[in-house]
């Protein structure tokens, strides 16, 4: 019963690989990912793929490789996704939380058990741009040596798969009696934050000119809430009302 449960979870987790230069790493994070019972695989924009030398590393994982799909954009890839988690070895000054991977896979697997979840890995030379972090929910790091903390691509992703294989199996049995929410998509998470930032910006609370990081700020803000579906709908709600006074909109 527990690996039904544990393989229900996993199959809602898509790892992502951004601007991947070498295809050898394209092969060996798909044998990664199958060796810990992950299946799906999203490129984004790979220097060289298909490449042969994929295949080579895929070793065993040639299915999971057949189904990757390549995408031009990072949110193309995200899309549908509820929660987005992105793997980086360095601090950042986005803001954006960080916790160590083990943590991080114990959220991930509690959404996906759900909902759709997105792991986002960076290019092996410079990693993820603060761009590409500010899409995510969380930050996950891998608590190496600080003295010498990257690891090749590939070896991230099969420290992360073991972490979500791991967070999986041995996750405590809870009630799990009723529904539980359903956590609003990439799409309706971006589409709240344009909405509010143009009504910041036309109320004047945002100046164009002089923005610092407060769109960062809030996201950060609204991401520890992990944003329901409902929420999102509410929050844009209470923007559009005070957006538009009740005289204004009575007449």
């Amino acid at each position: 019963m527990l690996r039904v449960i544990a393989a229900d979870k996993l199959k809602n987790i898509r790892v992502v690989l951004c601007e991947t230069a070498h295809p050898g790493n394209i092969g060996a994070a798909a044998r990664a990912l199958k060796t810990m019972g992950l299946g799906q695989l999203v490129l984004v924009a790979p220097v060289r793929y298909p490449d042969p030398q994929a295949d080579w590393l895929a070793v065993g994982a040639a299915d999971v490789l057949a189904r990757a799909r390549v995408c031009a954009t990072l949110d193309e890839a995200l899309s549908g996704s509820a929660f987005t988690v992105a793997c980086t070895a360095r601090p950042r000054e986005v803001a954006v939380p960080m916790v160590a991977a083990r943590e991080a896979a114990e959220r991930i697997v509690e959404v996906a058990r759900s909902q759709s979840v997105a792991l986002v890995f960076g290019n092996e030379k410079y990693g993820l741009t603060a761009a590409d972090v500010s899409k995510c929910q969380l930050l996950a790091t891998i608590p190496a040596d600080p003295k010498f903390s990257s690891l090749n691509v590939a070896a991230a992703v099969q420290v992360l798969a073991y972490e979500l294989r791991l967070a999986a199996f041995g996750a405590t049995v809870r009630d799990r009696s009723g529904k539980p929410p359903e956590r609003a998509t990439y799409e309706e998470i971006e589409h709240f934050y344009e909405h509010l930032e143009k009504s910041l910006l036309e109320a004047g609370f945002l100046n164009p000119r002089n923005p610092k990081k407060l769109m960062a700020r809030l996201r950060r803000l609204f991401g520890r809430a992990h944003l329901e579906q409902e929420e999102v709908n509410i929050l844009r709600g209470v923007i559009k009302t005070l957006a538009t006074p009740k005289r204004k909109r009575s007449r």
